[in-house]
């Protein structure tokens, strides 16, 4: 996988709690589900991109459910539309938990729950919707590595065994298929789902990262950007965006080479990366250049987390024992405010041109740049 290499190169020694052994990093600890801030990336991004899916999902099966309604009563529609509002909630959640792997991990457990409810009342194993349990299935390789795929099959089978053999034993024992279809159907979709989502994942990863230092690229930046406008639109939320530039860089390559320079970049997006949040999101955009957007942070909050960032940079040694610094330039979109990626991006590169101007290694905001640079310092 594209993202092999550069893990091996970027992830941390881990200490006997299983953190990520950073000084100063404000990053989420690793866990069981997810192994590190990639996957944790990886994890978000698509579940964004399954959302819309899962909705329209919901409602092929709600349609199904009122069609039945007359054999099945009208009351089935029930435990779809409390699968609704639990991931709705899980949604509106996400920011502000830790490890949110687990609230999606809950939230799809809760789908499934849902499902053994609905089984259970429409006749156990002879219930038509048995083979239900199949769908959440989908879902899981589009979020979670191998192992969470395996945790959410063996809850999966759990659930119905119990259901089949709670409701109805005898039915079962008397006619097996109606327990080992559904089981059969499980299993193949999360065999051939998950197959799908590694082919998926490593041709959406040759093209969204950048293969020197593991980091999002302006490809990924691009539909980052669409989706933030639509939020920004909905919610009025504002939205910070850094732009940062190693200082001396060019020196780095001349006087110890562009392995050296390469082992640098490495070890400062790693740096940049463990000081974020689980939403924000950090690209390499040039050479020595970087961007980080940051959903819900207004100047103020956008200026400390840059601040955070070109601390975290020279507080430690890289690309075997040399001593960085980088310049920050910081810009946000105001409360209420549509989110103007061209125009933030602008005042932000002005900034940077001003931390540069002051003598670098220091972070300057769009409410103090007094001019923009003759040629941009960063391409937006």
């Amino acid at each position: 996988m594209a993202l092999a290499v550069t893990r091996s190169l970027m992830r941390p020694k881990r200490d006997r709690a299983g953190t990520n052994s950073v000084p100063g990093s404000q990053s989420t600890p690793a866990s069981w589900l997810i192994g590190d801030e990639m996957d944790r990336e990886r994890m978000l991004d698509m579940d964004r991109l399954v959302a819309p899916v899962r909705q329209r999902s919901f409602i092929v099966i709600a349609a199904a459910l009122l069609i039945c309604g007359p054999w099945l009563g009208w009351w089935t529609i029930i435990p779809l539309a409390l699968a609704g509002v639990v991931f709705k909630l899980a949604d509106a959640a996400l920011e502000r938990v830790t490890h949110t792997e687990y609230l999606l991990l809950a939230a799809w457990t809760v789908s499934q729950v849902m499902i053994v409810t609905s089984v259970a009342l429409t006749g156990g194993p002879t219930s038509p919707a048995m083979s239900w349990f199949a769908i959440p299935i989908v879902t899981l390789s589009a979020r979670f590595p191998v192992r969470g795929v395996i945790a959410g099959v063996v809850v999966t089978v759990v659930m119905l065994l119990a259901v089949a053999f709670g409701v109805n034993a005898h039915a079962v024992l008397v006619h097996p298929p109606l327990l080992i279809m559904p089981l059969a159907l499980t299993i193949a979709v999360a065999i051939l789902s998950t197959a799908l989502m590694h082919s998926d994942v490593r041709h959406r990863s040759e093209a969204i990262i950048d293969q020197l230092t593991g980091m999002l690229n302006r490809h990924a930046l691009d539909g980052r950007v669409v989706e933030l406008t639509h939020q920004s639109q909905r919610t009025g939320q504002p939205v910070g965006l850094i732009v940062g530039d190693l200082d001396h860089f060019k020196d780095v390559n001349d006087t110890h080479g562009h392995a050296t320079g390469d082992a640098v970049l490495q070890d400062v997006a790693y740096m940049l990366r463990k000081q974020l949040r689980a939403f924000d999101l950090a690209y390499r955009i040039g050479g020595e250049e970087f961007l980080v957007l940051l959903p819900g942070a207004d100047l103020e909050q956008a200026v400390a987390m840059a601040e955070r960032l070109r601390q975290g940079v020279a507080a430690d040694t890289v690309g075997g024992g040399l001593r960085v610094t980088m310049s920050f330039g910081v810009s946000a979109s105001g409360h209420g405010d549509v989110f103007d990626y061209e125009r933030l991006c602008a005042e932000a590169d002005a900034a940077l041109y001003e931390a540069k101007r002051a003598g670098r290694n220091g972070v300057r905001s769009s409410a103090h740049a007094l001019r923009a640079p003759d040629s941009p310092l960063v391409s937006c």
